[in-house]
């Protein structure tokens, strides 16, 4: 039975412990009930197994570890220069002013709302919580918020751009019910979170591995939560505003 296409690359990088935990979770709950991507995770794990044993390795000739053993050592590093004297109060005043402003500032500068998007974005990628309406029909994900929310949220095309629209829910921000649009990029989900609130301007922030971007337009907030690169989400941004007129 062949592993699932979209867990390949998840799997070799279960297998090299390069997934953080939320994506580590999410692959060990796919892997309980399918048994193509358990082969699939047994076979690269045999694989892996098999190339580190003894005699496929290549072995360091003699020679050439005599070689670099007889090197001349690397010079010691240039110790740092250190500032003119006319200087250094000045960077001591700018950085004692910034360390001010840390501790003043909440942790993270962040509202509760903030603080669950995050967790809102990795609750839904458990199996089953993505999507109620899952189609890549905009004409379909937009009117199925009616009745449900007393707002419209934007469901502009992005998939030319390579952000196709994968379906949308209801979700809870705050103890509010919010809409909550989702688009994928490659094998990653783009959460974007919608509610009715104005007045606040855009930001930015990164929590446990995702990048959230936060912006304000006709009356809505809108909140894009992603584990893709900023720039990337930043992107995603700058597009979804321009295609939602």
């Amino acid at each position: 039975m062949p592993a699932c296409a979209d867990q390949e690359m998840l799997l070799t990088g279960l297998v090299d412990g390069e997934l953080d935990a939320a994506n580590s979770a999410l692959v060990e709950a796919h892997l309980a009930r399918c048994d193509g991507c358990r082969e699939e995770l047994e076979r690269i794990q045999a694989v892996r197994a098999l190339l580190g044993g003894r005699g496929v390795r290549h072995k360091l000739p003699d020679a050439l570890a005599q070689r670099i053993a007889a090197l001349p050592e690397l010079s010691p590093a240039r110790p740092p220069r250190r500032l003119p004297g006319w200087l250094a109060p000045g960077v001591a005043g700018a950085l004692a002013a910034s360390l001010l402003m840390v501790t003043l500032l909440p942790p993270g500068n962040q509202s509760v709302v903030d603080q669950e998007l995050v967790s809102d974005h990795v609750r839904s990628l458990q199996p089953g919580h993505l999507t109620d309406v899952q189609t890549t029909n905009q004409h379909i994900v937009k009117p199925w918020f009616n009745g449900k929310i007393d707002f419209s949220p934007p469901v502009p095309e992005l998939a030319d751009a390579g952000f196709p629209l994968a379906g949308g829910r209801l979700d809870s921000l705050d103890g509010k019910t919010v809409a909550a649009l989702v688009y994928h990029r490659r094998l990653h989900t783009v959460n974007l979170f919608v509610w009715p609130e104005a007045g606040r301007s855009e930001r930015s922030f990164a929590k446990d591995g995702f990048s959230v971007r936060e912006w304000s337009r006709d009356g809505l907030r809108f909140a894009a939560v992603s584990d893709i690169p900023a720039a990337e989400l930043a992107q995603f941004q700058a597009l979804f505003v321009q295609r939602s007129g």
